[in-house]
């Protein structure tokens, strides 16, 4: 185990916990970029409308894997839905977390 998965978990291992328990993945780029490519199935929220959608994500009632392209908006997402009590991880960049599913 490294030191960053000793410290943080193994994010590879809560992806596929989340998955199992039917998980919804998060894209939370913008329209224009979601449009040119994403992971099937995924829905787009970008992060600026995020806030306004916490209770739509609430009423799914299943845990959230977010994504983004590099994984710094998704990290942000899945803060402010960790604080509003949603399950959720960190998925990273779209296409290296469409690598891993």
């Amino acid at each position: 185990m490294g030191f960053l998965s000793f410290l943080f978990g193994n994010k590879n291992e809560k992806i596929k916990e989340l998955q199992s328990k039917g998980a919804i993945i998060l894209d939370v780029r913008t329209k224009a970029e979601y449009s040119k490519g994403a992971i099937a199935g995924s829905k787009n929220i970008p992060l600026q409308e995020l806030s306004n959608k916490i209770n739509e994500i609430k009423k799914l009632n299943k845990p959230v894997i977010t994504c983004c392209e590099s994984g710094v908006r998704s990290a942000n997402a899945a803060s402010i839905l960790k604080a509003q009590g949603i399950e959720v991880v960190n998925g990273g960049g779209w296409s290296r977390l469409n690598s891993k599913l």
